[in-house]
């Protein structure tokens, strides 16, 4: 019962939101427009749908998925980036017009002349802006699906640890991280992002969570380039996101096995002589044998060691860094995908993206390599990171 009130409670938050987001784009493009007879019917039936079809490609997508599906999930994911970026710029408009407006409506009350209300003027401006934010939505939306769709860069950065032995000067570690394959990331994407990593010549892989949207039923056959990476000399390892809790955790668990990928269960292990590697379930993972427990996966360390911690979400890293983690890499914030939605992540995870230090530990905040929902990244590019350990 719990579980079935939290997802009636998610769903109907889910459609408040966007409804009254649709809503609002119909009050600026229609009722501010002035739109009439067929072409206020047209927009209105036009928002309308595009509404429907977010809360129908979620379901769709979440209890079927295959190649009918996916030019709905596309064009409904879409929308839903498209939408937001929409509503976004109509706010910013709407927020700088309301200043403007109160400041001259200020100044005319100090002289004593109040200024004559003209709706010519104002319904030339409605258009006027609803114009400028449709061509810059049509801007920002390009660049988002090209940033999205596009190759995947590579981040490079030396990371100094200390009691690193001489002998690991260079360790490569290679991290991906919300990689979603699913609805819109498929077996193709996915094997040419083996194929960069393996040309990176990693010592390790690193998989911190959210690899998957869907059950393996319907994935196996798209997580199968991971086997490509089987070779790696100190291993494949992986922690549970938040999205493997949506689709079957324990079943991805046993299956990533069969793929030569090693699961992290709040426990860790020797990777290199003188290097320890621990994970712990995300935050998400509550009842059974599941849930992050960082206590257990330390259990019986010698600090002196250099230990690494893989786990999905920064604000683990708060725990981590007071009992003294090296270094500790994340992924779960998509570097907020799309701007400004970064603004909105902030509030939950404290770190975003990149390299932060904590007393003595360090954390490294990947924006992820594929992406979920709208299939745009603007101001987030996607990355696959390479990091070199060094003795500090």
């Amino acid at each position: 019962m719990p579980r079935l009130f939290q997802f009636v409670v998610f769903f109907a938050v889910a459609l408040s939101i966007i409804f009254g987001l649709h809503y609002y784009l119909w009050l600026r493009l229609v009722r501010d427009a002035a739109l009439t007879g067929v072409s206020e019917r047209a927009a209105t039936a036009l928002l309308a749908g595009l509404a429907i079809s977010l809360p129908t490609a979620m379901i769709v997508s979440r209890l079927r998925q295959g190649a009918a599906m996916r030019p709905l999930a596309f064009f409904a994911f879409s929308w839903m980036g498209i939408g937001f970026l929409a509503a976004t710029l109509f706010f910013a408009t709407d927020l700088g017009g309301w200043i403007i407006g109160h400041s001259l409506s200020l100044g005319a009350r100090l002289s004593g002349r109040e200024p004559p209300i003209d709706p010519a003027r104002r319904l030339f401006l409605a258009r006027g802006i609803a114009g400028a934010v449709a061509l810059g939505v049509a801007g920002l939306s390009a660049l988002g699906f090209r940033e999205a769709l596009g190759a995947v860069g590579v981040v490079e950065l030396d990371v100094k640890i200390k009691n690193l032995p001489q002998a690991l000067a260079g360790f490569r570690l290679v991290q991906i991280s919300d990689v979603h394959i699913g609805p819109l990331l498929h077996k193709e994407w996915l094997a040419g992002i083996v194929a960069r990593i393996r040309e990176l010549k990693p010592d390790l892989v690193a998989i911190t969570g959210d690899l998957v949207d869907g059950s393996v039923e319907d994935l196996r056959e798209h997580t199968a380039p991971l086997a490509d990476l089987a070779d790696t000399p100190r291993g494949v390892f992986f922690v549970t996101g938040n999205h493997e809790y949506y689709s079957g955790a324990d079943e991805w668990l046993a299956h990533l096995k069969t793929l030569s990928v090693q699961p992290l269960r709040n426990e860790r292990r020797e990777v290199a002589p003188g290097l320890w590697l621990a994970g712990i379930d995300d935050l998400t993972a509550r009842g059974g044998d599941h849930g992050p427990d960082l206590p257990r996966a330390l259990a019986g360390h010698d600090r002196e060691q250099p230990l690494v911690l893989l786990a999905h979400q920064p604000r683990q890293f708060l725990e981590a860094a007071d009992l003294g983690v090296d270094l500790t890499l994340s992924g779960h914030t998509h570097g907020g995908q799309i701007w400004p939605f970064v603004w909105l992540v902030s509030l939950q995870q404290p770190y975003v993206a990149g390299l932060h230090r904590k007393k003595e530990s360090q954390l490294y905040v990947s924006r992820g390599t594929g992406f979920w929902g709208p299939p745009l990244r603007v101001g987030a590019p996607p990355e696959i990171t390479l990091i070199r350990l060094q003795p500090a």
